[in-house]
């Protein structure tokens, strides 16, 4: 049996999508388990819709979410004549012909079809032409079988027929000599040792056409993996329209790569019961069989709640330095208080769901000046403002800052006031960190230099 190869094809004609993403993954993680080779192919054939900046977000989006592919990509539009040689051999073997149907003729015919709610088929008008007009540029048809059904024996779906007779006799050479997209797809499979193909079910017409090149060219054909759609929490199919589609959508965020690749590795693959799953566990225990029938629905708060954990529990260096380039990227350097917020990291990642999360909690550390808002600042009436001037003499007064020492001088104000913890703590929190919303008040004292705390108090 050959080396297990798996592909991963977008075309990079917008941002990658992350139900192409789970698509990568689930090949990647399947080629591991196998110890096979797992490929990256652009298919860039569409030269007006496919760009460069989309290529290099693709291959850049593979990279951070740790989905690793053999050294060369492979580019599609640089074997065209590959693809061109094959169409005719087709059509030497009598498996393909040429067909002058106008534009026009094709247009009417889909009209007629549509006004009788029927799918449109070519009518093989030209499938036995013999003539061939001089001033009539032809595009080249695939000659599908007519006869009988076709059985797809898929490792996910199981056995799939369909009548011969609905699959049209597809276009595999346009007019401008350039190949579609079934045909250039079944011969750089062929091409690149592809042994099992997995992807979404939306393709399964494709595979039926393309399996019908392979068989008349006599190359063997590869296994056919098709995984269900992810759906969004509407129980609609997912598209780029939508709110958080792309990878892009959750790196602004503040989504771990590791957290976002173990949600979309459980989204419609499940192993036992468990739910947390690191890179290497992911390759070890990865198998078709655990791959679902039924779509899966986007759940943006199994996002948070996933992203949550690993923040949590991973090594807050590595957290830290997750932290720092996002905060590069999609918000501002935090340089000059990298220090401070390292040394508070332990307790701004409490309740934090997203890198985002974090940068927000630390605001009051990389701003020298807080704003409050007019609704904070009425909470701060004449009793609050006379437990902070009480609280800054007490302040004032301690050598030795800790725990401990602040203890005693909120306990002190609690009894004074005849008020509770959070008469005393609300106030102190809008005053250091602008709202009431923020960390525990003795993480945000300790977190600050002592002259921080008593110009904020002073202020007020």
């Amino acid at each position: 049996m050959s080396k297990v190869a798996t592909r991963f094809a977008p075309s990079p004609t917008g941002p990658l999508h992350i139900g192409g993403i789970r698509t990568a993954l689930f090949n990647w993680l399947y080629s591991k388990n196998q110890k096979g080779s797992f490929h990256l192919r652009i298919e860039d054939t569409d030269k007006e819709r496919s760009k460069d900046e989309y290529k290099n977000q693709i291959i850049e989006s593979l990279k951070w979410i740790g989905i690793n592919h053999e050294e060369n990509v492979y580019i599609q539009s640089s074997k065209i004549k590959n693809h061109i040689e094959i169409v005719n051999q087709l059509l030497k073997k009598g498996f393909a012909y040429k067909c002058y149907c106008s534009e026009k003729e094709i247009e009417e015919e889909k009209n007629r079809a549509k006004q009788k709610k029927l799918p449109y088929i070519y009518n093989r008008k030209c499938r036995e032409r013999k003539d061939a007009p001089n001033d009539i540029k032809p595009v080249i048809r695939f000659k599908s079988k007519i006869d009988g059904e076709t059985i797809l024996k898929d490792m996910v779906q199981g056995e799939v027929k369909i009548e011969n007779s609905t699959i049209e006799d597809f276009i595999i050479l346009r007019k401008d000599n350039t190949p579609t997209y079934n045909l250039s797809a079944a011969v750089d499979d062929k091409e690149m040792g592809i042994t099992h193909i997995i992807r979404g079910d939306d393709h399964k017409m494709n595979t039926f056409k393309q399996m019908q090149i392979f068989k008349n060219m006599n190359w063997v054909l590869p296994t056919y993996v098709h995984i269900p759609l992810i759906h969004t929490s509407e129980g609609k199919k997912l598209s780029k329209r939508d709110k958080a589609s792309t990878l892009d959508d959750y790196k602004k965020i503040g989504i771990m790569p590791d957290a976002l690749r173990n949600y979309l590795l459980r989204l419609g693959w499940s192993f036992k019961d468990k739910e947390i799953f690191n890179q290497d566990e992911s390759i070890k225990y990865f198998n078709i069989e655990g791959i679902g029938k039924s779509p899966s629905k986007l759940d943006i708060s199994r996002i948070l709640s996933m992203n949550e954990h690993y923040i949590k529990n991973m090594n807050e260096n590595d957290l830290f330095d997750h932290l720092t380039k996002y905060c590069e990227i999609y918000k501002e350097k935090i340089d000059n208080k990298k220090e401070k917020i390292k040394k508070s990291l332990s307790f701004l990642k409490n309740k934090a769901k997203t890198l985002e999360d974090i940068f927000n909690n630390s605001q009051y550390l990389l701003k020298d000046k807080i704003q409050i808002s007019t609704e904070d600042m009425k909470l701060l009436d004449d009793l609050s403002k006379k437990i902070l001037k009480d609280f800054l003499l007490e302040f004032e007064k301690i050598s030795n800052l800790n725990k401990e020492s602040l203890e005693k001088i909120i306990n002190k104000l609690v009894k004074n006031n005849k008020t509770n913890f959070k008469g005393v703590g609300q106030p102190l929190r809008v005053a250091l960190v602008g709202s009431k919303f923020g960390p525990g008040i003795y993480d945000i004292i300790l977190s600050l230099d002592k002259k921080d705390v008593t110009d904020r108090l002073k202020a007020i």
